[in-house]
């Protein structure tokens, strides 16, 4: 149905109607007559093409399409409700609608969010995970979060910080390791990059055939981490995303040898106007990270 020719008023006296199931009891809360709304509902029964109450005797029963109605009709109301109490009283809210890496968003943004809603309560976060992947523009997306080398066409990306891996499994095989070559005895867990230990390896001046390199691999940092707390091997990871879990000793890191692959970055499309919701997102997040400034286009 066109939005412009939508029947307010018949849809206000359905839906006070189905509220006291009684026509006569809904005119007298709309200050109407018990014809008018009568009237009203026909109308848009007829424009419907169904019934929306059984008619009897002694007052009114929905059918199933009412029934199906009635929520959707009591919610949009609700919204509308709220929506103009808020600008009655000067209140506006805002959104801000952010892709985020799942790994991120999970182990670092959401431990934070509670302090972004007590200083920002009329902004809204739309969230939305990805595997480091997303079309702002298909998705209505303001902001990205990334990892990488804040490197993508047509985008503006600002740094957070960066994230380099490192060997990270739970204590007991940490406790059985003593040098670097020592991963060699445990399966190991990576990402889909499938260079990533070999480049490690690399920097630890650990030689090794890439042939000889077993591995499971995971779509998700998240699920990596999981099975090396639950001893299935030695994962290579950020150990910045997995802060709590080393707090909590779940997890170790038994060496102090890093692969650089990335950062994480704040993007958005260039040419973008920002809003001040959006800045007042920004600059709370590059607050929370503590890090440079430095912004690539």
């Amino acid at each position: 149905m066109n939005i412009t020719h939508l029947p307010l008023n018949a849809i206000r006296a359905f839906l006070v109607s189905a509220k006291h199931l009684n026509f006569t009891k809904a005119a007298v809360e709309l200050c109407v007559t018990q014809a008018a709304v009568s009237q009203q509902v026909k109308a848009l029964e007829a424009q419907l093409g169904v019934s929306l109450f059984i008619r009897q005797s002694r007052g009114l029963n929905l059918t199933e399409e009412g029934m199906m109605l009635l929520p959707v009709v009591n919610g949009a109301f609700d919204h509308l409700s709220d929506a103009l109490e808020m600008l009655a009283q000067g209140i506006h809210r805002e959104v801000v609608s952010v892709g985020v890496v799942g790994t991120f968003a999970v182990n670092w943004l959401l431990p934070r969010l509670a302090d972004f809603q007590a200083r920002y309560p009329l902004i809204d976060l739309r969230i939305s995970t990805n595997n480091n992947t997303a079309d702002p523009v298909a998705e209505g997306l303001d902001y990205l979060i990334r990892f990488g080398k804040g490197s993508w066409h047509a985008t503006e990306a600002t740094k957070l910080f960066p994230a380099p891996f490192t060997v990270l499994c739970q204590p007991l095989i940490g406790q059985a390791m003593s040098s670097p070559r020592d991963v060699l005895n445990y399966t190991l867990l990576r990402s889909y990059h499938p260079d990533e230990w070999q480049l490690w390896l690399d920097e630890a001046k650990v030689a090794v055939p890439k042939a000889k390199l077993s591995a499971i691999v995971f779509d998700s940092s998240i699920s990596m981490i999981e099975a090396a707390i639950q001893g299935y091997g030695v994962a290579l990871a950020p150990p910045a995303m997995f802060e709590r879990q080393l707090a909590e000793e779940k997890l170790v890191q038994p060496f102090e040898i890093y692969l650089h692959k990335g950062a994480y970055w704040l993007t958005k499309l260039h040419g973008q106007q920002e809003t001040q919701a959006q800045l007042q997102f920004k600059a709370w997040l590059l607050e929370q990270t503590g890090e440079g400034r430095g912004t690539l286009g």
